[in-house]
């Protein structure tokens, strides 16, 4: 074999960034290698559209002109979204070809059936990119922490939101004006329901929940809150109070079983995650042995992305060198239940307008009582239209106790508006 050819699927921001580093690393790439890594054909809708980088691989519009190539050994779908993309990968791997993808939402939702078909082609499949951009952590959940029993990940693993919340609190924007700036920066698409959402976290937490606690997880079983309620008035009496709000996806296992959520929380000002801004991610793990790690970078962009890769290509190209295949594959193999989210506790940061009269305090707290609601604080804020605005932190409780005791408070007369409720991600109130 004197180089190992590869196919693109899609050539667009990080097929682009894919082109740029095989062809200016591509001295290095061969030496890692053994052997040179060649882009023989790339898949596009269009001939004739301009390209932002000039390559010597052919292009063509016809999948059945790679899965029918002997000499295409690897196949790296970039192309994005759930069709064609997943009906390419599961005809690429069954044709016997290796399956390098950037593709969360393939991932998250087919991984099982895709793992399937590689395992029994006996071929590589993998996903670094698909997760964090070109942070590393899918390869170190396999293989670096393999020794440990997981028990927490909580990350930052969308840079839109995370950039959104950093303008917010930074420069003190509004939620409408930061999203319409995201949109004209290209951060964040015209339709953003995906980011903002939290649907794209979400996809991504069970990725990496499946890889490590060893147990498919689904988006099914995530549970999903958005940044869409998230106001100035949040954000600023988080810094009062010493934290910062965040769209954190977290993934814990404990006896009860496992639990995988998004949404937005008061995180410590103190916490690694805090510091995390912009368009960066990070996630945090903890695992038995190794402690406490975090992994830091930029979670998306063209070449951060295709630097996973092609890290990605590399690894599969030397097994391919050393005749070698399937060496680490779905790793799903246990079954654990879902713990339901009603059922976690946490303290809780409450905003709400109330009547501005006597006794009106006394009810509130009478309200929260009944549901076993502790309070640690109530703080009274601004006036707003002839109502007090009140900012209270309970104790650690359930989401299910909190929720009643919202219902309760809706339903009461001196209750004017309920602003916010958001979780407090903090095993302590101090």
């Amino acid at each position: 074999m004197s180089a190992i050819n590869i196919a693109l699927l899609g050539m667009g921001t990080v097929g682009t960034g894919v082109v740029k580093i095989l062809t200016n690393n591509a001295r290095n790439i061969s030496q890692k290698v053994g052997i040179p890594v060649v882009i023989k054909k790339i898949l596009v809708r269009n001939l004739t559209k301009a390209r932002n980088v000039a390559t010597e691989a052919e292009l063509v519009t016809d999948m059945e002109e790679i899965l029918n190539d002997p000499d295409i050994s690897i196949v790296v779908e970039i192309m994005g979204g759930e069709i064609p993309s997943k009906d390419y990968m599961l005809a690429a791997l069954k044709a016997g070809k290796h399956v390098v993808t950037a593709n969360k939402d393939v991932v998250s939702k087919y991984g099982r059936e895709l793992f399937e078909a590689a395992e029994a082609s006996q071929v590589d499949f993998l996903f670094e990119a698909s997760v964090g951009g070109g942070i590393p952590i899918i390869r170190p959940l396999k293989q670096c922490l393999a020794a440990n029993k997981i028990t927490e990940i909580m990350g930052i693993v969308n840079g839109t939101t995370n950039y959104m919340l950093t303008k917010m609190s930074n420069e003190k924007l509004d939620y409408a004006d930061v999203l319409a700036e995201a949109q004209a920066k290209g951060y964040a698409e015209s339709d953003p329901t995906a980011d903002v959402g939290g649907f794209d976290a979400a996809r991504k937490i069970a990725i990496l929940a499946s890889i490590a606690f060893g147990v498919r997880i689904t988006l099914d079983d995530v549970s999903i809150e958005g940044i869409t309620n998230i106001s100035i008035q949040d954000i600023e009496y988080a810094k009062e109070l010493g934290f910062i709000i965040k769209l954190l996806a977290i993934a814990k296992q404990n006896e009860q079983g496992i639990n995988v959520r998004v949404h937005p929380a008061f995180l410590p000002s103190s916490h690694p995650l805090a510091s995390v801004n912009d368009v960066y991610n990070a996630i945090f793990v903890k695992g038995d042995a190794v402690g406490e790690t975090m992994f830091y970078g930029r979670g998306a962009g063209e070449l951060p992305t295709a630097s996973a890769v092609v890290a990605d290509i590399i690894d599969v190209a030397r097994d391919i060198r050393h005749n070698v295949s399937s060496r680490i594959l779905c790793t799903c193999f246990d079954q654990k239940p879902i713990y339901p989210v009603n059922k976690i506790e946490s303290p809780y940061y409450i905003r709400l307008l109330v009547e501005d009269k006597p006794g009106v305090l006394a009810a509130i707290a009478g309200a929260f009582g009944a549901q076993q609601v502790s309070l640690h604080s109530v703080i009274q804020k601004r006036k707003v239209e002839g109502s007090t605005e009140l900012v209270l932190i309970t104790y650690r409780v359930s989401d299910e106790n909190i929720r009643l005791a919202m219902s309760t408070l809706l339903g009461m007369s001196v209750v004017s508006k309920l602003g916010s409720v958001i979780r407090v991600e903090a095993e302590q109130i101090s």
